[in-house]
């Protein structure tokens, strides 16, 4: 039996001070952090079903929906997502899926493990989708469910979400939203649009870290998810309904055991992350009290006043820039130059992380986002004025200041 190496003891985890200038995750907002360092409790203490009583009472204002199920589902957003579409599908089910980017890839990966029929409608990445190719494969394919992305980082660009719900109520299809980039920084009217189910994260517009993902679902969508119920001895609780009592692939991610758990029931399912929820709860009070409308300014203005900044340096933004995301913009990385070793200065000299791009994107464009904590004033002004420092220490021909500058005068337009 070889022995256990010895391994000299670790230094307690001291992390550096970075600025999280990148598509996510970004730097937690301290009253955040300070929630999630309360004292835990038992997850049935009415204490805690009290807390979690009012995240589902804040989540339904950040949603801007009436929906009875809105709560969180432990796990990273794409738990989120996972939890949505293997709810939701079944082996054979036609699905329309809306890719332009990384994470429209994302959910035919799990549709496809899902064993649904799927039918894409695709646009290049920096693109959105025109409603007419939406229209048009709905109208062809009948699916049960439509997925759509609003707000890709991996392209920053949103896809206008106007008209889709109609369209599915018309023709009997499911609406699943992925918010997970926009929600808190981008309007998401939940109930305006006609979505089914909408999921986000915390790591990016709502300021805290990953780890929780907020869900939200309509009476159409949980009626399906409750007609697939499985119980005991294969009898399902919806009776003979259409799917009822076929097997939700997954445990942990079965909303209707989450529904459940999340009801004045409290069904036993999984041990609720305590410490998440804190933190989740703490994100949407800031929502509430800052009111989404200023939010939403906020990311905005901050976002625009960023963009200027880049432009001012020369600098060329990619995509469709009438369809681009509020909180995170993209730039093409000049010919010549090293990006991962702009990146690496960016970090190693200003303590400032960037975000790089990966797929069709890879090694051609930066992301830089501002979101949730860091959309101010100082981290924009910061960040442009270190970018255009390390690119001039590469030899790109950058007019000191004028970044800055650019941005200063979009933020004094007010």
């Amino acid at each position: 039996m070889n022995p256990i190496p010895a391994v000299a003891p670790f230094a307690e985890i001291d992390p550096p001070a970075r600025l999280l200038m990148g598509p996510g995750p970004i730097n937690a907002h301290p009253r955040v952090l300070r929630a999630m360092s309360a004292q835990l409790l038992g997850q049935f203490d009415p204490e805690f079903t009290g807390y979690m009583n009012e995240t589902m009472a804040l989540y339904r204002q950040v949603f801007q929906t009436g929906n009875r199920w809105t709560f969180l589902v432990d796990g990273t957003a794409r738990a989120g997502i996972e939890a949505a579409l293997v709810s939701l599908l079944e082996p054979g089910d036609p699905i329309v899926i809306l890719s332009a980017g990384r994470f429209g890839l994302l959910l035919s990966e799990i549709a496809e493990r899902c064993g649904a029929e799927i039918s894409v409608v695709a646009a290049e990445w920096g693109q959105a989708i025109p409603f007419s190719a939406i229209e048009e494969a709905v109208a062809r394919v009948k699916p049960c469910v439509v997925a759509a992305v609003f707000g890709d980082t991996s392209t920053t660009i949103a896809q206008p979400m106007d008209g889709i719900g109609r369209l599915c109520a018309r023709h009997g299809a499911l609406l699943y939203v992925d918010a997970t980039a926009t929600l808190g920084g981008m309007d998401v009217p939940v109930d305006e649009w006609g979505a089914d189910i909408v999921t986000a994260g915390l790591q990016k517009c709502l300021a805290g870290p990953s780890g929780s993902a907020p869900i939200t679902i309509s009476e159409r969508a949980a009626a399906r998810i409750d007609g697939r119920r499985h119980v005991e001895k294969g009898i399902a609780s919806g009776g003979d309904r259409p799917g009822a009592g076929r097997r939700i692939a997954s445990n942990y991610f079965d909303l209707a055991m989450l529904m459940d758990y999340w009801s004045e029931r409290r069904l036993n399912h999984h041990t609720e992350a305590s410490t998440m929820l804190y933190g989740a709860r703490e994100c949407a009070r800031l929502v509430v009290e800052e009111g989404l409308e200023r939010r939403i300014a906020r990311h905005l203005l901050n976002g625009q006043a960023m963009a200027r900044g880049l432009e001012a340096m020369g600098l060329t933004l990619f995509g469709d820039q009438a369809n681009k995301m509020h909180n995170v913009v993209g730039i093409e990385i000049p010919a010549g130059v090293n990006g991962e070793r702009v990146r690496a200065a960016m970090r190693e000299e200003f303590q400032i992380e960037i975000g790089s791009s990966f797929g069709a994107l890879a090694g051609r464009i930066w992301r830089i986002g501002t979101m949730g904590y860091n959309c101010r004033k100082d981290a924009v002004l910061t960040t442009l004025g270190a970018l255009e420092a390390v690119l001039r220490g590469e030899g790109v021909d950058v007019r000191s200041g004028a970044a800055v500058d650019a941005a200063r005068a979009r933020y004094a337009e007010g």
